[in-house]
């Protein structure tokens, strides 16, 4: 006997563990958002005791085969390359963005994915999963993504050097663990389990180094602040350490000392005397003495010229501000490279580098006309757009300006000339994915609206309405603009800053 739902297909027939389902996954889905309304609907006050423990166990079961089945929908999303109908070149931006999740979230879900997902092999047959005996786990038995996740970090750090049904045997010794612990508990069984395999740590060679070295900047907080995570070579820490050892050495690059002591502290010419008066005013800490010498060293670089040619935008400092913020030496300015700078701090920073300060009216976007002949924006053309886009203007993409091209709005072979009203800020992705087709995207520098100046994208053909990337221009509004601080000393810089506003 089969059962209709209505308005979908015959379902399977019913089974002890529940009632007759449809076979479609469509029809699933509809189904599965209809019980979450209902649920969100009722009052859970009618169960008790175990029954209440028994749902909320259940609904973690749910939640987990839920996680796999997001997992398969995302492959045939990807194996299909169904994301180009919207615009979007990867699998990754569509969940970033198309589906709204944001970057980390997106992260996560592309690394559960690359874990558990059964990919199309080149003969076009699904491969097995990665971590096999994982992905089974959290198909049947309601594990969760912090299982995955750290499964998958136990089994990145096993040696090269192990062999394979090796590796394989401790993935499933930890899904098995993972069924009864938590994610912390899972984690110290993986640490157990690679003292096991490898307790002198004999196996573990360069190729496993170069595999695991990284280091991250994190975003600003609310602070401005930025934390740092890597993970370094042992050649990487010993140079670090001979560096530290001498410019954050106690007394040497101390910005709270009225009478600081620059660079390293074996430097030739170094009155000893001096130092040693610079080292009983120092009342810093090992970690604050490490940062103003990561401090003294970044002005040293950008002070000799270090970062490659000059003519290019990265090598130098870039900063826009608007009048109303210098004036006032309050919000935030912001740099070529994304980072954000309070205007208070403005002076100091220009005073260690060249800079190049783009001071525009406030609150607006249009900018100067800027003529060339050839395909290649000139730097004042780039220093234009930074001003203006301060970053890719491609729908809600964060790659800060210093990582972007110039992008022509009409293209170059379609006459387009290389002229600041027909030039918009693109990183490398987005300027490839303008054109016509599916996955494509159509631009113009829009003329009218509140976005005037400003470049509008959207899916190529299409009808929709033009979008701007509003992630690089967050706080620009009056409200948002904080009383700054009374001015400080006089310097040549800040005389430098009063003489731009004047003519602003």
């Amino acid at each position: 006997m089969t059962s209709t739902y209505k308005g979908m297909n015959p379902m399977t027939e019913p089974t002890p563990d529940g009632p007759a389902l449809p076979d479609s996954p469509a029809e699933l889905i509809a189904l599965g958002e209809a019980v979450a309304a209902k649920l969100n609907e009722v009052s859970f006050a009618s169960l008790a005791g175990d029954d209440l423990l028994a749902a909320a166990e259940a609904d973690e079961r749910i939640r987990s085969r839920r996680e796999a089945a997001t997992t398969s929908l995302m492959i045939e999303i990807n194996d299909q390359y169904a994301f180009h109908t919207r615009g979007f070149q990867n699998i990754q931006k569509y969940m970033t963005t198309g589906l709204r999740l944001g970057a980390p979230e997106a992260n996560t879900r592309m690394k559960l994915m690359f874990a558990t997902g059964e990919f199309l092999g080149i003969g076009g047959q699904r491969l097995p999963a990665r971590l096999e005996a994982t992905a089974h786990a959290l198909r049947e038995d309601g594990i969760n993504r912090a299982h995955v996740r750290t499964i998958a970090d136990v089994i990145d750090k096993i040696p090269a050097a192990i062999d394979a049904d090796t590796v394989t045997a401790a993935e499933e010794h930890l899904a098995a663990a993972a069924r009864d612990l938590t994610p912390a508990g899972v984690r110290s069984v993986g640490e157990r389990l690679l003292g096991h395999l490898d307790p002198d740590g004999e196996l573990t060679d360069d190729r496993d180094r170069k595999r695991t070295r990284g280091f991250t900047v994190a975003p600003q907080d609310a602070r401005l602040m930025s934390k740092l995570r890597g993970s370094l070579t042992p050649a990487v820490r010993a140079k670090l350490d001979v560096v530290l050892t001498a410019w954050a050495a106690p007394g040497m690059n101390n910005p709270d000392d009225e009478t600081p002591v620059f660079g390293a502290v074996d430097r030739d010419g170094l009155d000893p005397q001096v130092l040693a008066a610079a080292v009983e005013r120092d009342t810093r800490s090992t970690a604050q003495r490490n940062h103003d010498a990561l401090a003294a060293m970044l002005d040293f670089v950008l002070g000799h010229g270090g970062l490659g040619r000059p003519d290019r935008i990265p090598a130098e400092l870039v900063v826009t501000v608007t009048d109303q913020e210098l004036a006032a030496e309050a919000g935030v300015a912001h740099t070529a490279t994304g980072a954000r700078v309070p205007v208070k701090d403005l002076v100091e920073v220009a005073a260690h580098a060249t800079p190049h300060l783009a001071v525009f009216k406030a609150h607006t976007s249009e900018i100067l006309y800027l003529g060339r002949g050839k395909r290649l924006a000139s730097k004042a053309q780039r220093l234009a757009l930074f001003a203006r886009d301060r970053g890719c203007s491609g729908p809600e993409c964060d790659v800060p300006f210093s990582r972007t091209e110039a992008h022509h709005v009409t293209r170059w072979e379609d006459g387009g000339t290389t002229d600041i009203i027909n030039l918009g800020a693109a990183c490398g992705k987005h300027n490839r994915a303008e054109g016509k087709g599916p996955g494509k995207w159509e631009t113009r520098l829009l003329t009218d609206g509140p976005d005037t100046g400003r470049v509008g994208w959207r899916p190529s053909g299409s009808t929709r309405p033009w979008q701007v990337n509003p992630l690089h221009h967050v706080g620009q509004e009056p409200e948002f603009l904080p009383h700054g601080p009374p001015r400080g000393r006089g310097s040549a810089v800040e005389a430098l800053l009063a003489t731009l506003l004047d003519a602003a």
